[in-house]
């Protein structure tokens, strides 16, 4: 089933802890302090990806975990970063947190990291000065990111069909695409959107989308069509499929209305006005007078009477994408930075005896918190200033 919205859980990797370790050889009975830095946690990725077409897959993936990085070990051998998390989604997909856009991967390769692995915690040895020469302690890796986030798409298409339930717009897709929408004789036949690519015989190729039929106060959330809506904001060019066994006109009308009090320039945008069923009317007209309809074709989903020709003209009606130039290394087209939260200003360090706190203590919770994911069990000994106590 097409998915157009899904909410996910990200964790980031939690970083290594630092090598609490003394070199000890033969020979070298007091080596010093040897132990190395933990590795960085994995990021959680989004990469958008021109092979996908909705998030559906990530409808059974609700909880997205990157793995940690390993901890730091002696000889001064630092821990390998985790492994980074990249999950592939359609191009066209926006990242919500709440109600703020975070990203809008409008572009084939657009990348947005939305949940940065902990850094790895700094082993004994990095500890050594001219007056702590036998640092007995290193450093926990901090825990990665974790943020609920929600993830909506909106199709990229190079023209979009619009027009009133049953209207004729699936059957017209299925004749010029490889698209193999749902067609019967009742409204309402599509309930998602569907997607499907017209092949010009010079290779060139078009993304057309069928979107569910638009009733009279669709823009305000009545019938199918508000979130579907949504839809053609990226849609170069709109296709508009009326009945012409009805009135044409007026069919024109009410859907013109509902494109201009949704917004988003959708009623600015070009219109190829397509008059279905002439097998039912042979002549229809459309009295029209508008700029923005550049062609009108009266045509036939049942019998093909003039899909042929509509197919052949859609190819120079449709504008061209713009082409930006991009680096490689960039990120997402639309980013809403919002401040990061500050560094912690307190650092958490393993003992030989269990763990001390160095720099302005946290609250009860955000200590606990991380003495659980450094892995401190009951009766652990905690440090705090000149305090000790027990973890429970």
């Amino acid at each position: 089933m097409f998915s157009d919205r899904v909410k996910i859980h990200l964790q980031a990797g939690k970083g290594g802890d630092g090598g609490l370790s003394f070199r000890r050889e033969k020979f070298v009975p007091k080596g010093g302090p040897d132990g190395g830095d933990g590795g960085k946690g994995g990021d959680v990725v989004l990469l958008a990806d021109p092979s996908l077409r909705d998030l559906s897959a990530l409808q059974r993936r609700r909880w997205i975990k990157a793995a940690r990085g390993e901890s730091g070990k002696g000889a001064r051998k630092h821990g390998a970063d985790g492994d980074d998390v990249e999950l592939h989604v359609p191009v066209g997909t926006q990242v919500f947190d709440d109600d703020d856009l975070i990203a809008d991967l409008a572009h084939p390769g657009a990348r947005v990291v939305l949940a940065a692995g902990g850094r790895g915690g700094r082993g004994n040895a990095r500890f050594v000065s001219s007056t702590r020469q036998v640092p007995r302690f290193a450093e926990v890796g901090p825990p990665g990111e974790e943020r609920d986030v929600e993830l909506h798409l909106k199709l990229l298409a190079d023209a979009a069909l619009v027009g009133l339930p049953n209207a004729g717009k699936s059957s017209l897709l299925a004749r010029i695409s490889n698209a193999t929408p749902k067609v019967a004789e009742y409204p309402f036949t599509t309930l998602q959107p569907v997607l499907g690519t017209v092949e010009a015989p010079d290779g060139r190729q078009l993304v057309v989308a069928d979107v569910p039929g638009l009733i009279e106060g669709a823009s305000e959330g009545v019938g199918l069509g508000h979130e579907f809506l949504a839809h053609l904001e990226r849609a170069r060019t709109l296709v508009h499929v009326i009945d012409a066994s009805g009135d044409v006109d007026a069919q024109w009308r009410t859907i013109d209305a509902e494109l201009g009090a949704y917004g988003a320039g959708l009623d600015e945008r070009p219109q190829i006005v397509v008059l279905n069923k002439i097998d039912l009317e042979p002549q229809p007209e459309l009295s029209v007078d508008d700029p923005r309809v550049i062609a009108v074709f009266p045509l036939s989903c049942a019998t093909g009477e003039g899909v042929t020709d509509f197919r052949r003209r859609l190819f120079a009606l449709v504008p061209e994408p713009e082409l930006e130039r991009r680096t490689e290394d960039e990120l997402a087209d639309f980013l809403v930075y919002r401040p990061r939260p500050k560094a912690r200003r307190w650092r958490l360090l393993r003992t030989e005896g269990g763990f001390r706190v160095l720099g302005t203590p946290p609250s009860d919770e955000e200590l606990e918190r991380a003495l659980r994911a450094a892995g401190a069990k009951p009766g652990a000994t905690v440090e705090i200033g000149d305090e000790e106590f027990e973890l429970a």
